[in-house]
Order: C-alpha cells, then sequence, then structure tokens
C-alpha cells in the first residue's frame, strides 16, 4: 500500500479467479452504493473502489478488502453483489465489519508461513496504474542498476544466488553472463510466459497483478547484457494478462520509461508481446524461440544455446515471469537481503500454485526451505474433507509424485529432485487417498504424449508406447513384466530424447513406480484398483456398518442405481451402475465399498 493513504479503499480480486467468481458485479455494487449514499459527504473520506490481482487464496474469491486510514485492513471472502450493501452500511459507514462475514483469522492463518516478496503488490494496487506501481516502489530497481557498470548487475545477481524459476533452477546472474559476453550488438531478451502446466498460473497472475513489475525486471536484464529488443511470450489463453501487460507497456512507451532513452536514463530499450497457440512444447526455450519467428515451435539441439546463439540466430537471454520479478526487488533491496532468503542453495522465496484434493487451493509464496507438509496443512489447511494425504505432484508433467514419506522434505531444488521429483515452474497437484497412481501416472503421460511435438523419435514413438501399457494396466490388462518395461523405457527415452520435454516426460511414472509399486502390482495381478479410481476395475457395494444412512449418495447417483428410505441402508444396482465413482467420492464416511 502507498504510504500516507487518507482515502477509504476498497480492494477488490480482480484476476482471472475472481473474475470468474463475479467481481466485476462486486465492483460495480460498490460503486452504486457509494452514490446511493453519498459515502464521501457521509464518511468525511473519498472512498475508492480498486481492481487489483489475484490475492492468493482463489478458492475464497471474491476477496474484498476494505483498508480504512488509521485502522487495518479487513478481509472478506465469498463477498456478493448482495453483501455489499450490509458491509457499506455497517463497516464503512458504520465503522464496525460485519460479523461472520469477514475472513479474520482464517485468512491470517493463510498468510502467518507466507513470505510475500514476489506478491506483495499483487491484491493491493491497481495493476493498471502505473502511479499506483511507482507509489509502492516501482522502478527503484532499474534507477539503482544503471548507477553501476553492466558487469556489476550481473555481479550483483549472482550474488543474490537467484536461480532461473522456470524449472531447470540455473543461475541466473550466470546466463545472463554468458549472453554478456556474446560477440554482436544486436541482442534479444525473452521472458517465457508460456506457463502450460496443469494446474499452473503463477505467471498469469503475475502478469494480471503486477505487470509493470516484470517490464522493470526485462529492464534491468536488457540494461545489463546490452540488449535493446525484448518479447514477451504469453500463451493466448490469458487474454487478460495479455491485455493487462499491453497496456503497461503502451503506457510505459508514452511516458518513456521504454524507447529510445529509457526514463532518461541513457539506454535504449523496446518490448513487445507475441502470443503463443498453446503448445507446451514451446516452454522450452529453443522451440519458443522458433515461434516467435514464425516457424512451428519444435526443439533443436544443443549447442548452440540461445546465449550464443538464439533468435534469429542473435545472442538471446530467456528467463521467465518470476525470475524477473525476482530481479527488480534483488535490484531495489540489495543481494545481501535477497541471499539472507532461503537455503544455502535455493535463495529467496518461491511461488506455488497449489491445486487438487487440498483445503483451499490458490497461490502461496514462502520462503525455499519450508517443508511440503508446512505447505499443505499449516498453509493450505490440509485434506479436503479430512481425508488421508496420498502423494503430492511436484514440478506438473515433468515432475514426480512424492509420497506421505517424503512430505517433510524441503521445498527447494536440490530437496525435491533427492525425493524424486523436481521445483519446477511450481505447481503442486493435491492427491487422497482415492487418487490411483498408476492412473495419474497416465493422465500425466497422456498430456506430455499429446503435447509433444514429434520431432524426435523417443518422445514421439517411446511415450506413445509407454501411455498404451498404461492404458491396459488401468483397464485391467496389465501383463508380467510391463513394470520393468516401463522403467526401462522411461531411463532410454530420458537419455536419448532431444528436448527437456522428453527428457522428464517419464519422471510421474518413474516416480509412482519407486513409491506405489504395489499398485502397479494390485492391478496387474489381482485385477484391482487399490483406490477405487480404475473404473474398469469397479464394483461398488455399501458397506453396512459405515453407512451413516444419511441417503448422500442416491442423490448424486446419476444413473438412479441407488435404492434408499429415510433411515435405512442405501443398496446399489449392480446392474445400473455405470462405475461412475460419484457415490465414492460424495461419502464422507468411506461406506462405499
Amino acid at each position: 500500500m502507498a504510504e500516507n493513504a487518507q482515502n477509504i479503499e476498497v480492494l477488490i480480486c480482480t484476476g482471472t479467479g475472481g473474475i470468474a467468481s463475479g467481481s466485476l458485479k462486486v465492483a460495480e455494487a460498490f460503486e452504486e452504493e457509494f452514490k446511493k449514499h453519498g459515502i464521501e459527504a457521509k464518511v468525511g473520506k473519498r472512498c475508492e473502489v480498486k481492481k487489483t490481482g489475484c490475492r492468493g487464496l482463489c478458492a475464497n474469491d471474491v476477496l474484498v478488502d476494505i483498508m480504512v486510514p488509521g485502522k487495518e485492513g479487513v478481509t472478506y471472502d465469498f463477498v456478493t453483489p448482495e453483501l455489499v450493501p450490509q458491509i457499506v452500511e455497517e463497516h464503512i459507514v458504520g465503522g464496525e465489519p460485519v460479523p461472520k462475514k469477514t475472513a479474520g483469522a482464517y485468512y491470517a492463518k493463510f498468510l502467518e508461513k507466507q513470505h510475500r516478496t514476489i506478491f506483495s503488490r499483487c491484491g493491493h494496487i491497481d495493476a493498471e496504474s502505473i502511479d499506483d506501481y511507482i507509489a509502492n516502489h516501482g522502478f527503484k530497481g532499474i534507477k539503482r542498476a544503471v548507477t553501476m557498470k553492466p558487469e556489476e548487475v550481473i555481479e550483483e545477481v549472482k550474488k543474490s544466488g537467484l536461480r532461473g524459476r522456470g524449472g531447470g533452477g540455473f543461475p541466473t546472474g550466470v546466463k545472463w553472463s554468458f549472453a554478456k559476453g556474446s560477440p554482436g550488438e544486436l541482442k534479444y531478451l525473452i521472458c517465457n510466459a508460456d506457463e502450460g502446466d496443469p494446474g499452473a498460473f503463477m505467471d498469469r497472475s503475475l502478469l494480471e497483478g503486477d505487470p509493470y513489475c516484470i517490464i522493470e525486471g526485462m529492464m534491468v536484464a536488457a540494461y545489463a547484457i546490452g540488449c535493446t529488443y525484448g518479447y514477451v511470450y504469453v500463451r493466448a489463453e490469458y487474454p487478460l494478462a495479455i491485455k493487462r501487460l499491453q497496456m503497461a507497456i503502451d503506457t510505459c512507451v508514452e511516458r518513456g520509461i521504454l524507447g529510445d532513452n529509457c526514463m532518461g536514463l541513457g539506454f535504449k530499450f523496446n518490448l513487445r508481446i507475441k502470443a503463443g497457440a498453446g503448445a507446451f512444447v514451446c516452454g522450452e526455450e529453443t522451440a519458443l524461440m522458433a515461434s516467435i519467428e514464425g516457424h512451428r515451435g519444435m526443439s533443436r539441439p544443443r549447442p548452440p544455446f540461445p546465449a550464443v546463439r538464439g533468435l534469429w540466430g542473435k545472442p538471446t537471454n530467456i528467463n521467465n515471469v518470476e525470475t524477473y520479478a525476482n530481479v527488480t526487488y534483488i535490484l531495489e533491496r540489495g543481494a545481501d537481503w535477497y541471499a539472507s532468503i532461503g537455503t544455502e542453495g535455493t535463495k529467496g522465496t518461491k511461488i506455488f500454485a497449489v491445486t487438487g484434493k487440498v483445503k483451499h487451493t490458490g497461490l502461496v509464496e514462502v520462503p525455499a526451505g519450508v517443508t511440503m507438509r508446512e505447505v499443505l496443512y499449516d498453509v493450505c489447511g490440509g485434506i479436503l474433507n479430512n481425508r488421508k494425504f496420498k502423494a503430492v505432484q511436484a514440478g506438473g508433467p515433468s515432475g514426480g509424485c512424492l509420497p506421505v514419506e517424503a512430505i517433510d522434505a524441503q521445498v527447494d531444488y536440490d530437496s525435491l529432485i533427492k525425493a524424486g521429483a523436481m521445483m519446477g515452474s511450481g505447481g503442486l497437484v493435491v492427491m487422497d487417498e482415492t487418487t490411483c497412481m498408476v492412473d495419474i501416472a497416465r493422465f500425466f503421460l497422456t498430456f506430455t504424449r499429446r503435447e509433444s511435438c514429434g520431432k524426435c523419435i523417443p518422445c514421439r514413438i517411446g511415450l506413445k508406447i509407454m501411455l498404451e501399457i498404461l492404458e491396459r494396466i488401468c483397464s485391467g490388462e496389465g501383463r508380467e513384466g510391463d513394470i520393468e518395461l516401463l522403467e526401462d523405457m522411461a531411463y532410454d527415452i530420458k537419455k536419448s530424447s532431444l528436448c527437456g520435454l522428453g527428457q522428464t516426460a517419464p519422471n510421474p511414472v518413474l516416480s509412482t513406480i519407486r513409491y506405489f509399486r504395489h499398485e502397479y502390482e494390485a492391478h496387474i495381478k489381482e485385477k484391482e484398483c487399490p483406490a477405487h479410481a480404475c473404473k474398469s476395475l469397479l464394483h461398488f457395494k455399501v458397506i453396512d456398518e459405515a453407512c451413516k444412512k444419511c441417503g448422500m449418495c442416491k442423490r448424486v447417483c446419476p444413473v438412479d442405481a441407488i435404492t434408499w428410505e429415510k433411515g435405512e441402508i442405501a443398496i446399489i444396482d449392480q446392474d445400473k451402475c455405470t462405475q461412475c465413482t460419484s457415490c465414492y467420492d460424495a461419502c464422507r464416511f468411506m461406506a462405499i465399498d
């Protein structure tokens, strides 16, 4: 928040999640109530509705903060237009928060173990206002950077210990030094915002909630490596992110922040957006550059690396959205400050998109080194319906599944790799006891196989054969030796694929075999799915002693295959049952077997 704010501010989440939950209608309702009450005359202060970016607690949208000067802010969740008149009358006019409608201690618990640095402005500033950004320490990083030599800026980033947040974790300063040292006057800078992991939306939320921060981070990088032109490669499925980023770029050009003499600081840098068509493989840097050049997004062998021969054959530096966001804070506050956060091998914070069978889904930013247990239980509230935690998929389709035995692993690059997963871009998919790990491996392999560009044989053919084996196992037609065959193929594909997609695609299969081999064996030898998730292997019945006679199973059955009378145990008609699992998912008492 800007210091010494004299207005009453109503902060409303208008990221993609907030808008989907109805935040624009909530904003309109506040504006209408202010006009209706003549609110400024009543309270003696101007009331301003501020449309912000994502607050992180996406499961509780619409989130609204009431910020009254001289008082602590109050957060409301699940706000609807119908609730707005009560908030205005009792809180803004009357001065007392609406009881039982605030997030209160619950929201404080969500934030308690977080360390909000990159997200510090998201949810607090108007994402479309450059003045709001400047009032909240905006462009201080680039102003400090130009007082240093480019080589000194690179050393500052090296000293901070920042590693690329796009998945590989390569030291950012070292990467910049390669591009800086490459000969040639024309160099390119690229921001990789092609966020394709299922369940991941960290980059999207940063672009929607704090677009000027990404521009400033790229300006610092451009000054450091001697680059005059940059691209932000954004997937076209992010229309709001593209809209706000383009508005920010246009505003920066109008004000002379971007252009031939950036901010009057003596260097040139121009920036434009390239919208991608949604190919997952374009998250790989060589495929991404091919897409910008107008070619089909396909990887090429390395070396030469992009820092030597990249976009249109010129030296090119590529980092992702979160990496550039970190850069602005490093230059503003100093490398020593940044290096004081995190672990020896992973400095700073990391943003995670937590989805799946967890109580509070959304975005969290934690210091590197906290445990996975702290993220899932202390920050996100634990497992949905208080079921047992089974595994968490860390690192997206390229990562691995961590079981309950590994839940105390630290969240940093080295610890997660040791545990059989990876940091990746930051997606965490949480699974409970109802999840079949063989089916999860099949799901992620289906995704990577479909997204493969098909250029190299190991990825194109190998993933297809692995997927066919997994589909056989899930349908009850697995054979002796399938597990060993999957392992052999996985290692061969990892070693011989051309790019990162093929090299990491087998990871979910290898990690689920490593930790859940017994589930593979049950599918193959006993023709049973221990998690009761594979439909071809299911037969449903009610456990009499566990049934609470609530009738929930009958209410959710889509084919009326369940007979139930009040006070009686439910009965499933096996001839009508389609094995859809609706009754099993709905029963909180685990009375469906």
